[in-house]
């Protein structure tokens, strides 16, 4: 038996706002918890009762940490291998190397993907901007993304069918001038993500899939369960849990999904660790995701994902702090069965994920459009 009981400690490779939200859930269930994090002021500084202040890429703190753990797990992708190599030496680190070493770069991730038959859109990779150039001839309207980095709609470059040899050299250019994947534009219906949890004895739980919507490529509004057709989310809950258990996930892994207007699913990206689109468990499941997350890598028994409630979120940008006065929360608190969650940031920045507002409803669309009005009051001052 490998569980590991509540009493021992976790440690969280990236101290932001997943491993805030982690780390409360670990609390909860009577867990020790420390975190690495380049700043030293994380979200999750006050949560936790160590903070090792490293890089992502310093693998002797990485050791440091996890010497003093029984588990480490991560919250961000941009751990490098190395950090996570010698992790392992000292504790379980879940999910394992292998599964950053097909995540951290899409080219390699979609090589993975098309090789073990998972479907994704056409695309190409891409070094210089002849190739962009051709891929754009190609394809017509693209995104051109590095393969590396870019959260939250950075690292990518979207070019239509007019771009010339120029726009591709200035669009390698924005991107740090490394290698790149370029990929068709897609005729959308909708953008669904799947969370599958497993644990490392074996066992996986797979949550209903969430409907998300962007704005500047960042994550507006999500709601669980998303409104889709029960044969869509049949499809997406299989290839999810298939992508899981290919990579021998252990822990969380979320499965974005681009829905086509013809019906058909395609992969966009993966993200080994708790995902902005499924905050809404908090309210709408027996189970939130973080505690899920804390389950499986302790091998503890994987909670249930039946949805309650169904729920939405709203992301608060740090654009709302930027005015005269601070946020009018009061008025978004006034609308029953509405939440708010912030991430103990200090310093707002336009685009900058500061928080979230929360609400449930009798449907889906119920709770969608109690939290979009909940959101609607926090951006009118008057």
């Amino acid at each position: 038996m490998s569980t590991i009981l509540p009493g021992a400690t976790l440690g969280i490779l990236g101290g932001g706002q997943l491993g805030r939200m982690t780390a409360m859930a670990a609390r909860t269930l009577g867990y020790h918890i420390h975190a690495l994090d380049p700043d030293p002021s994380c979200a999750a500084r006050f949560v936790v009762e160590r903070c090792v202040v490293g890089e992502f890429d310093d693998a002797e703190r990485a050791a440091d940490l996890a010497a003093q753990c029984d588990v480490v797990t991560l919250e961000i992708e941009k751990v490098s291998i190395a950090s996570l190599e010698a992790a392992s030496k000292h504790a379980p680190v879940r999910p394992g190397p292998h599964v950053l070493h097909v995540v951290q770069d899409r080219e390699r991730q979609k090589s993975w993907l098309g090789r073990n038959g998972f479907p994704v859109g056409p695309w190409q990779a891409a070094g210089e901007a002849a190739e962009i150039a051709a891929a754009v001839a190609r394809f017509g309207r693209v995104f051109v993304k590095a393969t590396g980095g870019g959260y939250d709609g950075r690292g990518q470059v979207e070019l239509d069918a007019s771009a010339t040899s120029a726009d591709a050299t200035d669009a390698l250019r924005s991107l740090g001038g490394g290698r790149c994947v370029v990929e068709r534009a897609l005729d959308l219906a909708g953008e669904l993500s799947v969370l599958v949890a497993r644990r490392p004895s074996g066992g996986a739980i797979v949550f209903p899939p969430a409907v998300n919507h962007h704005v500047d490529r960042i994550l507006a509004w999500s709601v669980l369960p998303g409104a889709v057709a029960p044969d869509v989310a049949s499809r997406a809950s299989e290839i999810a849990r298939a992508i899981a258990d290919s990579l021998d996930v252990v822990g969380l892994l979320v499965v974005e999904l681009f829905l086509l207007k013809d019906g058909t699913l395609l992969v966009n990206e993966l993200a080994p660790r708790p995902h902005n689109s499924f905050h809404a468990t908090e309210l709408a499941c027996a189970t939130s995701q973080f505690e899920q997350m804390v389950r499986a890598v302790f091998d503890l028994p994987l909670g249930s994902v039946e949805v309650l409630r169904p729920a939405a979120i709203v992301n608060l940008l740090g654009d709302l702090w930027l005015g005269d006065a601070p946020p009018p929360f009061d008025r978004a608190l006034e609308l029953p069965g509405v939440r708010l969650h912030l991430y103990g940031k200090r310093v707002a920045r336009p685009g900058r994920k500061m928080g979230h507002l929360s609400a449930i409803g009798a449907t889906s669309e119920e709770a969608l459009a109690r939290v979009r009005e909940a959101a609607s009051r926090l951006a009118s001052r008057g």
